[in-house]
């Protein structure tokens, strides 16, 4: 991830407009992890850029191992906190993704993160990824942007959610901030990536994973993005 991208998660923010905003948003995520898990117990699972993963322990209860890994180490502090006493997740900082063993995880979920990755990293961050799937694992890549995408689905999807959630008041506020926020001067001046379908199926097919076609509803809440799912060749 670009230092400056890395700087803005790893210091207080105004992303999620309100605590409401924010359980939802991460809610949402471990609703969308249970629905692509395998139908059997015991798998091992890592959440790649998970963020706060306020949720994580529903996730946690339904596998054998969950491993949440977070590149801004004040993230990974919270995280160590809020699950120190729960045996199935391990947060884990860059050595220990590294120390994952080879052929051991059965899933790889990215939610929201590759809009951040320099797009040169990225060929060799999928195919490390594969170097860790078991035979039969897949990757996960959750709300990619694609090119076509705007600022104002982004908004869009904000309000529509706020709206059914209860805090679209909070929400109109908050995109006053953004204007004025780091965030935006960020988006701005660094960008986020953005891939076609083309693009990103050459992408995983070079790193030895098999993709299958996008599915056919984003997983979150923002309907313009897209997600993406490949199993191990």
């Amino acid at each position: 991830m670009p230092e400056s991208w890395l700087r803005f998660w790893d210091r207080p923010h105004r992303i999620y407009v309100n605590d409401r905003h924010l359980r939802v948003h991460y809610a949402r995520i471990a609703d969308d992890i249970l629905s692509v898990l395998p139908d059997r117990g015991g798998v091992s699972v890592l959440d790649f850029g998970c963020g706060e993963a306020l949720d994580a322990s529903r996730v946690a209860a339904r596998v054998g191992r969950l491993y949440l890994y977070d590149g801004a180490p004040s993230v990974r502090a919270r995280l160590a906190r809020r699950f120190a006493n729960n045996p199935k997740v391990a947060v884990l900082d860059q050595a220990g993704l590294d120390a994952i063993a080879e052929n051991s995880l059965d899933v790889i979920v990215a939610f929201s993160v590759i809009q951040y990755i320099d797009r040169l990293e990225l060929p060799g961050l999928l195919a490390g990824w594969r170097s860790k799937l078991a035979v039969g694992g897949f990757v996960v890549l959750a709300d990619v942007i694609p090119p076509t995408a705007r600022l104002l689905d982004d908004i869009g999807s904000l309000l529509s959610t706020a709206r059914a959630h209860g805090f679209l008041l909070a929400a109109l506020g908050g995109l006053v901030t953004t204007l004025f926020s780091d965030y935006r001067r960020l988006r701005r001046d660094v960008g986020l990536a953005t891939y076609d379908d083309r693009e990103i199926l050459a992408l995983l097919r070079d790193a030895g994973l098999a993709a299958v076609i996008p599915q056919g509803r984003n997983l979150g809440f923002n309907q313009a993005r897209r997600t993406y799912i490949a199993r191990r060749l």
